[in-house]
């Protein structure tokens, strides 16, 4: 199939006049014409809170670890466990949401996703011990792989071709965001020695208790706004739905221009249902029941697996998983290299190697004279925690505002190249890093590049596959993405174990590949 064709499914605009338009492509003409306005700004809203819900699932764990140790009696592995459930539930059940999501709709598995992930962050927030946490973190996994690329999609759908790569860059910025907020709410709440007892004691509330109260409220809020917005028009276009695709138009004009329905351009657009149809899906779409379709979505997706799209989904999935190892392992790993550096003993000026060889080899004389029956002590973060993971929430800003400029003029494949070369520079150079100051920087400059990576990784997967199949390709190229980010962890701390360099290095050589790779990125023909 040629890039032309590629274009056509995916609803863009094409310079060929001579045929009319399908019907994807006049949804696009019709948000032209709807502009951006008020609807756009509660789309953004919206999925503000559902993105900041969705990083409290793997970002709100690592903070509850140390005052959390002696509640719950939780070894190193135990944490460890702790911390990659979210992905393993994440890994599981992305593939089916992005299938059940083409097939069924985006609306309604956002607010399965994210009711869901209320409920369980509520019952995270009130468990007594290890087990009961560590299986409602699966949940959350799962239930925000569910709400995730439905999100992605939705948003996506909602925006006209000439705004929707910026609205996109713009909304992948709510993760850096996110990451402040939850810093910030964890310094406030997570200081304070707060303990409350219901049922007679049966129950007993901690600090971090309350936290994940505080905590699951985001997916409530998220729930309750996903409620106020309607299904995307694209997806009713697939099922033959044009009436309902027309109505959601109209009020999307209505609502951007403040104007009537009737001078609305588009108003009568598909009444003569007929003579509409496009080569996204089968004809006959009346009194469809369940396996309908469900057979439906699984004829949708055999084309996702030919080519060319099959090579395009081979090769996202491989650039995902190394961007995301990347992103994960630099995000999750830092507070533990900070405490590293912070604690370092020695007076002189060494580089980051030095300190993270010594830390290594003091741990392991010290696991060879291990107290037993030693009383648990919980530990309070400190401020530096916390203040550095504000830094990099913030620092993650500027890459994604600079880049929401240049992807309209230097593309998204050669933004994405241009990336690749930075991160590599910088993750060298945190070899060599030799103060606190440096080493911040350098973790901030890699987190927000990689970052930027795996959102224009994203872009080009809603480019290169069409509405029918465009969940189910961002469900699959995120599970890959997920599994790097449960590689690289289990990964870092064996590598850092056999020298500081090799983890650097390692990672360093695995984005040359991924540079390497991007060259083969097809350019699509305006």
């Amino acid at each position: 199939m040629s890039e032309v064709n590629l274009q056509a499914l995916a609803g863009t605009d094409s310079d060929d006049h001579t045929k009319a338009p399908t019907a994807m492509q006049e949804v696009n003409l019709a948000l032209k014409e709807c502009g951006f306005g008020l609807f756009h700004i509660q789309l953004l809203c919206t999925s503000f809170f559902g993105c900041l819900a969705g990083i409290v699932v793997t970002n709100s764990t690592p903070y509850i670890l140390p005052i959390a140790e002696c509640d719950l009696n939780m070894n190193l592995l135990e944490k460890g466990v702790l911390n990659a459930m979210p992905f393993l539930g994440m890994i599981l059940v992305s593939v089916v949401a992005g299938f059940l999501t083409d097939t069924f709709g985006r609306k309604y598995f956002v607010l399965l996703g994210f009711g869901g992930l209320f409920i369980f962050t509520a019952i995270s927030a009130t468990s007594q011990n290890y087990v009961v946490l560590v299986t409602a973190k699966f949940f959350e996994g799962m239930l925000f792989a569910t709400s995730f690329s439905s999100l992605i999609t939705l948003t996506a759908e909602f925006c006209h071709n000439d705004i929707r790569d910026r609205i996109m860059l713009l909304q992948s910025s709510f993760s850096a965001i996110a990451q402040v907020i939850i810093a910030l709410l964890s310094w406030a709440i997570l200081t304070q020695d707060w303990t409350d007892s219901y049922f007679n004691g049966y129950i007993v509330f901690h600090g971090w208790n309350f936290y994940l109260v505080v905590m699951s409220l985001w997916s409530l809020f998220a729930t309750i706004m996903y409620c106020f917005l309607p299904e995307s028009p694209k997806y009713y276009i697939t099922q033959h739905k044009y009436y309902e695709a027309r109505e959601v138009l109209i009020s999307i004009y209505k609502q951007n221009t403040g104007k009537t329905a009737d001078e609305f351009l588009y108003k009568d657009i598909w009444k003569d249902k007929k003579t509409y149809a496009i080569d996204e899906t089968p004809e006959d779409s009346s009194n469809k029941n369940f396996g309908s379709m469900l057979a439906e979505g699984l004829h949708n997706v055999k084309p996702m697996f030919q080519k060319p799209r099959g090579l395009y989904l081979l090769l996202f999935c491989v650039m995902s998983f190394f961007t995301m190892l990347l992103y994960n392992v630099i995000r999750l790993w830092f507070p533990q290299l900070s405490t590293i550096v912070e604690h370092y003993s020695s007076t002189d000026t060494q580089d980051l190697c030095v300190m993270l060889d010594s830390y290594t080899h003091d741990l392991a004389e010290r696991n060879t004279n291990l107290t037993v029956n030693k009383v648990c002590v919980p530990v309070v973060s400190g401020a530096a925690t916390y203040i550095n993971s504000m830094i990099l929430g913030s620092v993650c800003l500027g890459p994604i505002i600079i880049s929401s400029v240049l992807v309209v003029k230097v593309g998204k494949k050669n933004l994405y190249t241009v990336c690749g070369l930075i991160s590599v520079g910088v993750t060298l150079g945190l070899r060599w890093s030799s103060s606190k100051i440096i080493m911040v920087a350098l973790f901030s400059s890699d987190l927000a590049i990689s970052q930027m990576m795996v959102n224009l990784n994203q872009f080009l997967v809603i480019d290169f596959f069409p509405t029918n199949m465009r969940s189910l390709a961002i469900g699959m190229v995120m599970m890959w993405g997920r599994i790097g980010s449960l590689v690289g962890n289990v990964l870092f701390p064996i590598l850092l174990d056999m020298g500081c360099v090799v983890p650097f290095y390692t990672l360093a050589g695995t984005m040359i590949g991924i540079i390497l790779l991007s060259f083969v990125i097809p350019v699509k023909k305006n």
